[in-house]
């Protein structure tokens, strides 16, 4: 049994739920879809029996965001966890160490690259009602933006810099890319010329990976990108798991 937690990173497909708190069945997948995840999500989707889990998009501002201790348990119970894009990209760098598969650019480099900022993968999006639909860039999609224009010439290393750190300053809320071009327009000339041909939606990118791997079946050695998880460790029954799992 397959489940799915997507939201804004797939919006507009059939991989997202119409209704807020309602699973979208996919039966000729084998395939059930569910929102964005939130705390207990992953642990309850175990308990129903799913034995594998893609995670990639979260709820983080109005509800505690997934925790990594049920990520553990479900890995510890033999549930195989794929993360990317999103909340998945984070949380499968942070646990990928021990058995969960990261996919894609994000959950790389959050691992290895040096991303550090939670935020990077934040977006405003509607609810499942009007299809999960982004009102705002993540930083992720902006830096992979800025580096194709890079690579291409189309903007100097200078202006790279220059372009980030004007952008990362947007709050997140508002970080649209017509926010991003007024507030470049006193210091780059033709920003948007420049920049819309190569708008890269690594999110979206990155999920349809996970899709793509969760759908097939296969867990090649290049989408962990992490080497041989950890053996040997225990999931360890805290108190405040114990807590989690009495409310859920």
């Amino acid at each position: 049994m397959k489940i799915l937690f997507a939201g804004p990173s797939l919006s507009g497909t059939e991989f997202v739920p119409r209704r807020s708190n309602e699973d979208r069945l996919l039966p000729h997948l084998s395939l059930t879809c569910r929102g964005p995840a939130k705390c207990g999500d992953l642990t309850r989707a175990v308990d129903e029996g799913y034995n594998v889990i893609g995670l990639i998009d979260g709820r983080f501002e109005d509800v505690a965001a997934v925790w990594h201790k049920e990520i553990l348990y479900a890995l510890s119970r033999g549930v195989t966890v794929l993360g990317a894009a999103s909340m998945g990209a984070l949380r499968a760098a942070e646990c990928h160490p021990f058995g969960m598969i990261g996919i894609g650019d994000v959950f790389a480099r959050y691992a290895f690259g040096g991303l550090e900022d939670d935020a990077a993968v934040a977006q405003v999006h509607a609810p499942a009602e009007f299809g999960y639909t982004a009102f705002t860039e993540a930083m992720v999609t902006v830096d992979a933006t800025l580096d194709a224009a890079l690579a291409a010439s189309a903007i100097a290393p200078e202006e790279h810099a220059l372009i980030r750190d004007k952008a990362n300053a947007v709050f997140f809320k508002d970080r649209s890319w017509a926010c991003i071009f007024d507030v470049l327009a006193s210091d780059i000339a033709h920003a948007a010329e420049r920049l819309k041909p190569f708008i890269r939606n690594v999110k979206r990118q990155d999920a349809q990976a996970l899709l793509k791997v969760l759908l097939e079946g296969k867990y090649p050695d290049e989408a962990k990108k992490s080497g041989a998880p950890l053996t040997g460790w225990l999931f360890n029954e805290t108190t405040q798991w114990q807590k989690l799992r009495a409310q859920h």
